[in-house]
């Protein structure tokens, strides 16, 4: 798959909630995943590896009371990065409601995503 594609195809999962069926179909064994500075270090922060970013993602799921909305933009593609401007309205066990929105930056190499960065207010 070309930048193109792969971008499409991530939105269009994250748009069903298929955020594990994403990484599987769609991440490199290597990829690296980059929070935001003020984000506190440990299981959903800054992570190497696909199974890293994995278990990042089941973390993430399993704090998740209700999800309230949410919404994936159109990918915006250059060369071989793309973006996604994607927000979340959830309830938290540690955080309680957060309505989120956030800018997704993506590299891609191989037909595979090596590179995930989020850009978001703290």
């Amino acid at each position: 798959m070309n930048t193109q594609q792969v971008a499409e195809r991530l939105a269009a999962l994250c748009r069903e909630g298929k955020y594990e069926q994403a990484q599987k179909e769609l991440y490199a064994d290597d990829a690296v995943s980059i929070e935001m500075n003020d984000m506190k270090s440990g299981a959903l922060g800054n992570v190497s590896g696909l199974a890293a970013i994995r278990e990042k993602g089941r973390t993430w799921k399993e704090n998740i009371v209700a999800i309230h909305g949410g919404s994936v933009g159109d990918p915006i593609v250059a060369g071989d990065w793309f973006s996604l401007a994607m927000s979340i309205d959830a309830t938290y066990k540690d955080m309680g409601r957060v309505d989120m929105q956030e800018i997704c930056v993506y590299r891609v190499r191989d037909g595979k995503i090596v590179l995930e960065q989020f850009f978001y207010n703290t």
